[in-house]
């Protein structure tokens, strides 16, 4: 049975916590039943549902509210996976001065792009700044179902990502990829983990992104997880090839949402991602 677990701090507190999202209540702290893992939760099913039965089992719950949440990793590398919708390949064969073809090859050739994304520090949480990089002049933020894979390498889990790209400065040489999408606070995850979710229930949901400035929506979008090419463990399989996660990791599955050339995302912009199944990650933008 799916559950959704969360790590949050309580104010006063610089001690994180796990909890258990109950839709419509709040959090219940899983730490008073000793829950204090999310690696651990993630890494053994029966865990996992001994944890969601003593958390509806409280009667007592924390408003979302009176917490603050944070990214649900802790040491898990964040990758990501490239050019799995057919209209991600187009923009960034539309954003490339001399490479385009490089994106159709790889959308239609057997093995999938994979590259870094960030470490578990790095990641911002919902409520948090992103961040556009001061040496880009067109940046866009990348909407995407993000898989969270324990150290065995199966998907325990799914979030929300958000993929944060300088189209202009990966336009100019495939080479400067990992400046185009490694930086601070380039990746956010959340709000929670939605865990034991099958790959058709997820095909199902909707992806919606929504970028607002000065109160004014400025962009909008939506696409279906289902249109991504490429299966779920077809992804996490070319992940765990000649590597080991013993702390698990997340995958970003790709977007299927990019603004056209005109728009570039500009300082204390928000954006908002929904995904159907999942919920909300919000954030505003920085300049770093």
């Amino acid at each position: 049975m799916s559950a959704s677990f969360c790590r949050f701090l309580v104010s006063g507190s610089i001690s994180p916590k796990i909890g258990l999202v109950r839709a419509g209540q709040g959090i219940v702290d899983l730490s008073l039943g000793g829950f204090n893992s999310l690696t651990q939760l993630l890494d053994d099913a029966a865990l996992r549902q001994r944890a969601r039965a003593f958390g509806e089992a409280q009667s007592a719950t924390l408003p979302l509210t009176s917490v603050q949440l944070l990214p649900p990793v802790e040491q898990q590398e964040v990758w990501a996976a490239g050019v799995t919708y057919l209209r991600s390949k187009k923009a960034r064969m539309d954003e490339s001065d001399f490479s385009a073809t490089a994106y159709d090859k790889v959308y239609e050739a057997p093995r999938p792009e994979i590259f870094f994304k960030a470490l578990a520090h790095k990641v911002v949480a919902t409520g948090d700044k992103v961040g556009i990089r001061s040496d880009a002049r067109w940046n866009v933020p990348e909407p995407e179902l993000a898989l969270v894979i324990n150290s065995r390498g199966e998907i325990a889990g799914m979030t929300i990502g958000n993929d944060m790209s300088s189209r202009d400065i990966e336009g100019e040489n495939l080479l400067y990829l990992p400046q185009a999408k490694v930086y601070d606070r380039s990746c956010a995850l959340g709000p929670w983990i939605i865990t034991d979710i099958d790959e058709p229930t997820a095909r199902a949901w909707t992806i919606s992104v929504a970028i607002s400035r000065a109160n004014a929506e400025v962009f909008q979008g939506s696409t279906s997880v289902g249109m991504i090419k490429r299966s779920f463990a077809e992804l996490v399989g070319y992940l765990s090839r000649s590597q080991t996660f013993p702390h698990g990791a997340v995958l970003l599955t790709g977007t299927g949402v990019v603004p056209d050339e005109t728009f570039t995302l500009a300082e204390n912009d928000e954006v908002t991602i929904q995904i159907s199944g999942i919920g909300t990650l919000k954030n505003r933008v920085t300049i770093v």
